[in-house]
This record gives structure tokens, sequence and C-alpha cells, in this order.
């Protein structure tokens, strides 16, 4: 039996925890990616839109590091804190996500209320799934 080739990507500031993404063959899997910066400092707190936004600037640059985009992400998962607080937001949050995307996203997704994420200041994790003809 033979073990498909990976590669992973350690940049992150939790890279000494764990893998920023895995790429087999032509698929990438991104490890969640919530609202910090480089040095793992929290971005945004208390505030769910410019965490949104930060989310999906670490989305984009883990996806960079394979040499994929946006364009490329087929599938993810929004893990949300406050489901309530997110959906009274949808509209500017969905809005948002568009703008992230460069455009209306052809993905399919799940949103998620969970009790807690890594931090209590995180409102948001998105985990994604990406495919490309790079592999």
């Amino acid at each position: 039996m033979s073990v498909t080739p990976r590669r992973v990507v350690r940049e992150g500031a939790f890279k000494h925890i764990i893998a920023d993404g895995v790429q087999v063959g032509d698929t990438i899997y991104l490890s969640g990616q919530v609202s910090v910066d480089g040095e793992g400092r929290t971005l945004g707190a208390g505030d769910i839109a410019a965490q949104v936004r930060q989310a999906y600037a670490n989305v984009r640059s883990v996806l960079a590091s394979f040499d994929a985009s946006m364009a490329d992400v087929v599938d993810e998962t929004l893990f949300v804190t406050d489901i309530d607080g997110f959906l009274g937001q949808a509209d500017a949050l969905f809005a948002l996500r568009a703008e992230m995307f460069g455009g209306e996203p052809q993905v399919s997704q799940a949103l998620v209320q969970v009790a807690r994420l890594g931090s209590p200041d995180w409102l948001i994790e998105i985990k994604c799934i990406a495919r490309t003809a790079a592999a």
C-alpha cells in the first residue's frame, strides 16, 4: 500500500502545534483560521466583522502558500460562538464574505455554533477545503 504524498504548511502563529494546511493531490485542507496576526495576537476583539475579515485574510495567506486562491475554495465551515449575533448581522457579514472571495462564493457552507473557540476573544473560526489543478 502506498501513501499519498502530503505537502504541509506551518507558517502561522500556531505552527508549533498545528499545520496551517495540508495538500494531498489536488485537495488542500486548511486548519481553522481565526482573527490573529502572525504573532498570535487577537485582532478585532468583540467585533465579528473585523474578525471575519482577518480570518479570511489568514485563509488567503495559507492558500497562497499552496499557490492557490479563494477561487479554489469549494467548501467552508464557519464556527461561531453566537449564531444569533452572527445572523443578526448576516447581510453585512455575507457581503464581507463576498468581498473576500472577490464575488459571490461558489462554495458549500456550514454555519455552526460552538460553546467556545480556542480563546474566549475569538468569535469565529473558518475552516476550508480547496481544490486546485496544482499538485
